[in-house]
């Protein structure tokens, strides 16, 4: 593990390639929308949803000249929404998966959501069984709400020994 300046763990990525590859971590996603989207009740309900569901901030902040709503995950990790001509266009499972420590973190955040969906019918929730493995069960669900991707809300439960050597680990500074 390699302590960051700010005193953040990361995990070092190295594998097959030996030393020389950088150590990566997840920074930012942007996603990209029709222009005339991220009017104003478009980004109240954004905030909104991901504020409650999961703590995320929301502030709008200029990117080469257009104002795009920040979503502020954690420890400069971030998801910028923009328009564009081009917007992305997702219309299958593509996601971005989002690990919790325990599952029942995920049983409370697949809850929030569906309870949130009571009064907002354009959220939409997709419950899985466990995938289970050998070595690993996934438990997890799929949210989804105004934005062209779904989350992936999981956590890893690993069978004694079995988990892998390096992984994230977040301390107090």
């Amino acid at each position: 593990m390699i302590r960051n300046e700010a005193g953040g763990v990361r995990v070092a990525c190295r594998a097959a390639y030996g030393e020389g590859v950088a150590t990566l971590r997840f920074n930012h996603m942007e996603l990209t929308f029709p222009p005339g989207t991220l009017d104003e009740s478009f980004r109240r309900d954004v905030a909104a949803f991901y504020g409650e569901l999961f703590g995320w901030e929301s502030s709008d902040v200029e990117v080469v000249g257009q104002c795009c709503q920040y979503l502020r995950v954690d420890d400069g990790q971030f998801v910028l929404l923009a328009e564009s001509e081009r917007p992305m266009q997702s219309p299958g499972y593509d996601h971005l998966g989002l690990l919790c420590e325990t599952r029942a973190e995920v049983d409370e955040l697949a809850a929030r959501a569906k309870a949130y969906r009571e009064r907002d019918d354009r959220v939409r929730v997709k419950e899985y069984e466990d995938l289970v493995t050998a070595n690993l069960t996934v438990h997890a669900f799929y949210v989804k709400y105004l934005l062209p991707i779904w989350f992936d809300v999981q956590h890893m439960e690993w069978k004694a020994g079995t988990a892998p050597s390096r992984h994230w680990q977040y301390t107090s500074a």
